[in-house]
């Protein structure tokens, strides 16, 4: 019995053992399991949306099976996968690879929060420590690529099947570049892994771009290149929403044409609402000006349109500016990538000076030579962007005359290079120019002083110090003045007698009359801040102005002070009796005479 009392004690508790089991970390499986219910997640709702038109339409094609292929190929789809068509009336397969944009952003969304949730970064410092961020990555990835590789098996006999070279290149990318984006988000976007990626450029290009300072210049260059891509799809968007309303009529006619049905015209409206974004891609293309190709041989341009092969009737297509040459309406198109353009250069001059401290002058971060490093850099960046953005929104839609559709990427990726840095060069300069100008100036201004109840300051510009210092100084007279005669006043009737106390009691008694001041003059009271120029004019300083200022600032105090007091006429002494003669005094002893009257 004694041996099993120690025994028992040292025996962790029962809470112990659940403390310990919570905060450990939840490792590679929890991670495995993270990526595959986000790939469930993503196929289960174009499941329920592809079902719910199965269900709906008149005429269903193929059974609820069919129905399930087609919803994992459009997943796939949505990876970039492109897909390949076999029930061609030719037979020939006829491939499929346009993907809409905004299908890709539900997988990557979901990829992004599985791997932040991954990583179980605790909200406290005392919690439980985080999961590695290469385990969390590594599991979401492998189980999201277990539930996709399934999903491809699935309907690779199907009509709509996936091509196999592509599953192998866009589903991991599309996956390893979503869970790395989650885990560097939970890890607090930390910008060390993302400095380390530019060991693998060459190191003159390095030092060239970069310099000494690389975390300050690339990420400014990544926030003016998100912004002028975002300024550059922004106008795409604009330029087809008009152009819809211009070819209004062709887009309604082609929507009705297409089927009868509600549920029909649902589905090509949600089609239409999907491939928004990519018709953006393709407007913003128009407009920096390769245009795109709406089949092989077929390039829609600003300056000239050639006619377009035969389409099916779809309202996207009905916006197709019409063939023929260019005019004024077409070339006001160019506005859009030179908005892109003075949008970066704003961004990368906001970056390139600091923003100066209260009552300092601003300074810049780096010479006029890096500021067009960084714009170069932004050029580049928005050059990358684009082309991934236009790869993505084309693709073959068939063979022969359909093989092309959409931009093509490499010449929209250098005609965006080139608006960026022609537009963004010139802003960038003189921005960063004028806000070091204004920046220096603005600690020029001589703060003035509020005569108002509130009593706080407010600041004046220079000009305004010679009124301010005449007002002060006939203020500041008038109190000296008025001093100066209640001391004398006090001091005289201290020195005078009993009965002139009394008198200076009296006069001590009396308060001093003071001049008020006029409104608006204000106290003299020292600057929070010193003008960094001289606020007066030069005339200011001569023996001229010197002079009549001394006579305004006396004129001003005589009246205010109280004349002085006459001083009173000293008393005359009073006379003193003589002193009596004892020398005729009778000797002592002799008895006094009789007095007469007795």
């Amino acid at each position: 019995m004694a041996d099993v009392i120690p025994m028992t004690a040292r025996r962790p508790s029962l809470p112990l053992l659940l403390a310990r089991l919570r905060d450990r970390s939840p490792g590679l499986a929890a991670s495995v399991l993270g990526g595959a219910v986000a790939a469930g997640l993503g196929l289960g709702s174009f499941a329920v949306l592809v079902l719910a038109l199965w269900v709906s339409s008149p005429y269903p094609d193929s059974g609820p099976g069919g129905a399930l292929h087609v919803a994992a190929a459009l997943w796939l789809l949505a990876h970039g996968v492109e897909l390949v068509r076999t029930d061609t009336l030719s037979g020939a397969p006829l491939p499929m690879g346009v993907t809409p944009l905004l299908l890709l952003a539900l997988p990557v969304w979901l990829l992004y929060r599985a791997a932040r949730d991954a990583v179980d970064a605790p909200a406290d410092a005392d919690g439980p420590p985080p999961v590695p961020a290469r385990t969390a990555w590594t599991g979401i990835v492998l189980g999201y690529l277990g539930v996709g590789g399934s999903a491809a098996l699935y309907c690779a006999g199907a009509e709509l099947r996936p091509s196999w070279g592509w599953v192998t290149v866009c589903l991991p990318l599309v996956a390893a570049g979503s869970a790395a984006a989650g885990v560097w988000s939970a890890y607090g976007r930390p910008r060390e892994p993302v400095l380390g990626m530019l060991r693998v450029v060459p190191g003159p290009v390095r030092r060239l771009v970069f310099g000494a300072d690389a975390r300050p210049r690339l990420g400014t260059a990544v926030r003016a290149a998100g912004a002028a891509t975002t300024a550059l799809l922004g106008g795409g968007a604009l330029l087809l929403a008009v152009s819809l309303v211009w070819h209004g009529g062709a887009a309604r006619a082609s929507f009705l044409q297409l089927t009868e049905g509600w549920t029909g015209r649902f589905a090509v409206l949600l089609l239409g609402v999907v491939l928004i974004p990519n018709a953006a891609v393709w407007a913003a293309s128009y407009a920096l000006g390769p245009g795109f190709a709406l089949g092989a041989g077929h390039v829609v341009q600003p300056f000239a349109s050639h006619p377009a092969p035969l389409l099916p009737p779809f309202p996207l297509l009905a916006a197709v500016p019409d063939a023929g040459p260019g005019a004024l309406p077409n070339w006001a198109a160019g506005l859009v990538p030179v908005a892109a353009g003075v949008t970066a250069g704003w961004f990368v001059a906001r970056g390139a000076v600091r923003r100066p401290g209260r009552g300092k002058a601003a300074s810049a971060r780096w010479p006029a030579a890096g500021t067009a490093a960084v714009v170069l850099l932004t050029a580049a960046l928005c050059a990358a962007a684009d082309a991934l953005l236009a790869l993505l929104a084309g693709g073959p839609l068939g063979v022969a005359a359909l093989a092309r559709f959409g931009p093509v990427w490499w010449q929209t990726a250098g005609a965006a290079g080139v608006w960026t840095a022609v537009f963004g060069m010139p802003v960038a300069l003189t921005v960063r120019a004028w806000r070091l100008w204004s920046g220096r100036t603005r600690t020029g201004e001589i703060p003035a002083q509020d005569t108002g109840a509130g009593g706080r300051a407010k600041t004046a510009p220079a000009d305004s110090g010679p009124a301010n210092g005449l007002a002060a100084g006939a203020g500041g007279g008038e109190e000296q003045a008025a001093a100066r005669a209640k001391a004398q006043g006090q001091a005289k009737a201290e020195d005078a007698g009993p009965g002139k106390k009394e008198k200076g009691k009296q006069d001590r008694g009396k308060q001093v009359e003071v001049v008020p001041q006029a409104p608006g003059a204000a106290e003299e009271e020292p600057y929070d801040v010193l003008p960094a120029e001289d606020p007066f004019p030069p005339d200011w300083h001569d023996d001229v102005a010197r002079a009549s200022r001394w006579a305004a600032l006396k004129e001003a105090a005589a009246p205010s002070a109280s004349p002085p007091e006459p001083e009173p006429e000293p008393e005359p002494e009073p006379e003193l009796e003589p002193e009596p003669d004892l020398t005729d005094l009778p000797p002592p002893g002799t008895p006094e005479p009789p007095d007469a009257t007795g």
